[in-house]
């Protein structure tokens, strides 16, 4: 069996790299932003972002549209949830980025599971730590899903199709998503303060420090939370198997 050191170790060599896949995406798209001739991944969204604020009442429903196929395609969500508040309000855009981001993470969910979710099944088969630790944590996959989905640490685009391959059910994935609903609400909200599309970014600060510090207090927390709780029933399901 691993010893309690070794599981640490891993568990916080997977949470190194997820947040260093983060760093590394928002670098990129930096990057592009400087350079115009490049792929630019936040001028198609602005430029998207306009278009719909002209459409009128159907603006929601093309915004919606547009944030399901952002999520599936991995282009950042920031951008768009900055820009929904400028456009719709804190209010209104806050119940369609949540609409479009429950749909898109279940949409890419959904991708993760049927397009690799038999591979990584069949290559764990024959590993019975590797299984039972896979159906530990998809007995447990609602509290985990909202504690990730709380923590800014875990990328949004990256974490719904991670959990595709994992046993972690449809249901459980759905119902802790929900945990995305402060983040959604912080970064509207903080669009909304915006007044104008040209002003938003991905760099965007919040305007208002003690909403922008209560997100990241609640979201150290939840990243705690996550990190012991996994290794936890990890620790239990490698020591029933054993």
């Amino acid at each position: 069996m691993l010893c309690a050191c070794t599981r640490h170790r891993v568990l916080l060599t997977l949470l190194i790299l997820t947040s260093a896949f983060s760093l590394n995406i928002d670098s990129a798209l930096a990057q592009e932003s400087a350079n115009p001739n490049s792929f630019n991944p936040q001028a198609i969204l602005r430029e998207a972002l306009q278009w719909i604020d002209n459409l009128g009442t159907v603006g929601a429903i093309a915004f919606i549209a547009l944030y399901i196929i952002a999520t599936v395609a991995f282009f950042p969500g920031s951008i768009l949830t900055l820009g929904t508040g400028v456009i719709f309000g804190a209010v209104w855009g806050s119940v369609y980025v949540f609409i479009g981001a429950m749909l898109g993470a279940t949409a890419a969910f959904l991708v993760g599971r049927y397009l690799a979710r038999g591979w990584v099944a069949g290559k764990i088969a024959d590993n019975k730590k590797f299984a039972a630790i896979d159906q530990a944590v998809g007995k447990e996959g609602l509290k985990i899903v909202l504690l990730t989905r709380l923590s800014p640490i875990f990328p949004f685009n990256l974490l719904n199709y991670a959990f595709g391959i994992t046993g972690v059910s449809l249901q459980d994935y759905f119902i802790g998503s929900l945990g995305m609903i402060p983040g959604t609400i912080m970064y509207v909200y903080i669009g909304s303060l915006a007044g104008n599309l040209a002003m938003i970014s991905i760099e965007a600060q919040a305007t208002n420090p003690t909403l922008q510090w209560a997100i990241r207090i609640l979201g150290l927390f939840a990243t705690v939370a996550v990190t012991v709780y996994v290794t936890r029933i990890a620790r239990k399901a490698l020591e029933e198997e054993l």
